[in-house]
């Protein structure tokens, strides 16, 4: 794999506080990465640092074969990290020839960028005209207009309605589909098991897990229970092999597998040790239980 960015041991302190921990993972070309976390995790403050906009504290990163300099680096890439800043008073067409003078581009980019973002028969509209999702999608554009090999997004569904948050994750999906890699920090689970084949999960600074995403969420499921002999169930679970964790909510118990065990097995084995069962569904986990499962764990 041809790696893009690496992030080594990366730390970030704000005074007393340290925003990013001893950090280290792998961007490889062709991938849909999404850095998961709450507020606070550290995720923007990472993307800021690998951009040129926040110090490091220690640790390093590099970009691609770790002999270009960051500033030769960031020409080959585009990045949206903050609001799009645009002049509202200009049509999308003008804003846009304003960066591609900036980033030293040609003029016929235009038209094809505001087509991938479905804003070409707009582009004579001025930007204050926009919704906040077309503002987004014109930034997504104006940050694809250099052609980059990597396109870095910062919270990109953040505050948009259910039909903008989808027309961005379709134009995400289209543009990785054409072989730009792309890197989003997000604190939606539902985003970045949609849209992403990686995922790189934070909490307070520090990495949890960093994966691909069908294998986070390939584990072997869960059952849920529920029996007038709560005690003796728990008891039972607790000492059974094939158990790794397991959860309880007021008279629910979640028991979760770590290898697989068939529904009507278990219930066998459970009627045999005198337990009766008044409740028994096998589910397979989600990406939010698996999330939720870590950070507990941590």
């Amino acid at each position: 794999m041809e790696p893009i960015l690496t992030i080594s041991n990366l730390t970030k302190k704000f005074g007393y506080l340290t925003a990013v921990k001893d950090l280290s993972f792998t961007i490889n070309k062709g991938n849909v990465y999404g850095i998961l976390g709450p507020n606070g995790s550290g995720k923007s403050t990472t993307l800021g640092i690998v951009l040129n906009v926040v110090n490091k504290t220690s640790g390093d990163f590099k970009w691609f074969d770790g002999h270009t300099s960051t500033h030769d680096a960031l020409k080959k890439v585009g990045a949206i990290i903050e609001r799009p800043n645009f002049y509202p008073y200009m049509t999308a067409e003008q804003n846009l020839k304003l960066v591609c003078n900036i980033k030293g581009v040609p003029f016929n980019k235009i038209e094809e960028k505001l087509e991938i973002v479905g804003l070409l028969e707009r582009k004579t509209s001025k930007f204050s005209t926009y919704s906040l999702g077309m503002k987004q999608r014109l930034a997504i554009a104006s940050a694809l207009l250099n052609d980059p090999e990597i396109l870095i997004l910062d919270e990109p569904t953040n505050g948009l309605d259910p039909q903008g948050i989808h027309q961005i994750r379709e134009i995400i999906k289209q543009i990785a589909s054409q072989g730009t890699t792309i890197l989003l920090a997000s604190h939606l689970l539902d985003e970045v098991e949609k849209v992403c084949s990686h995922v790189v999960v934070l909490r307070k600074g520090e990495k949890l897990y960093s994966g691909r995403v069908d294998e986070m969420i390939s584990s072997h499921g869960f059952f849920e229970l529920k029996s007038n002999q709560q005690e003796q169930l728990i008891q039972f679970l607790e000492n059974h092999p094939n158990i790794s964790n397991i959860k309880i909510n007021n008279q629910l118990v979640t028991a979760f597998l770590n290898t697989p065990v068939s529904s009507e097995d278990f219930n066998r084995e459970l009627f045999k040790n005198n337990i009766i069962l008044t409740h028994l569904v096998q589910r397979k986990e989600s990406l939010e239980e698996q999330f939720l499962q870590l950070t507990d764990k941590n």
